[in-house]
């Protein structure tokens, strides 16, 4: 799960999203100073994390990617069903994606003397570019793993990824519909 999911699944919890959003930024050995309510979303993040990457639905998803992408299948699974997710955010939120992402961009704003400074320039990223909303599309996606390629600097375009997707999207989706439920019951529990 990416960004949005993160967000997603905080349950409108301002401390949870704070650390859900922190939490691939800062090690938690690092976060002595955070409040612990800001703690438990840093390893509620993680706990998303392991439950995702070690669920069936999702490693066998994961296989639409060997093709070229193997050694970064699981990340981009991620970040498709984050587009997966924000295609149809009005099946799992009352709220629309737009007015939802608006919002956690403003209490993340809000809150940014917890975000550390990688944190802070990719929320300034984020809102300036509507990031999360862009997700919903595939242009915004591939325009996410452009950048990502980028950052990660290993001389592969990870948005090359994208007719790949296309071809499995169906089945990924199945995939995705199931997994999502189960985690939606995961998060509850958790929190």
């Amino acid at each position: 799960m990416n960004y949005l999911a993160h967000s997603f699944l905080s349950n409108n919890n301002t401390n949870l999203l704070i650390g859900n959003f922190i939490a691939d930024h800062i090690k938690m050995a690092k976060a002595g100073h955070l409040p612990e309510e800001i703690k438990k979303g840093m390893i509620l993040h993680r706990k998303i994390d392991y439950f995702t990457d070690t669920h069936p639905l999702f490693v066998n998803s994961k296989r639409f990617f060997y093709d070229g992408f193997e050694r970064y299948s699981g990340v981009l699974l991620d970040i498709y069903y984050d587009h997966i997710l924000a295609q149809n955010f009005d099946k799992f939120s009352d709220v629309k994606l737009q007015d939802f992402t608006l919002n956690v961009y403003d209490l993340l704003y809000d809150n940014k003397i917890h975000l550390p400074e990688s944190s802070q320039l990719f929320l300034g990223y984020a809102k300036k570019n509507n990031t999360f909303f862009e997700y919903s599309k595939i242009e915004g996606i591939e325009l996410v793993l452009k950048h990502l390629s980028h950052r990660i600097d290993h001389g592969i375009d990870l948005s090359l990824s994208s007719p790949l997707f296309k071809a499995n999207k169906a089945r990924i989706e199945q995939d995705f519909f199931v997994f999502m439920e189960e985690m939606m019951e995961f998060v509850k529990k958790e929190i």
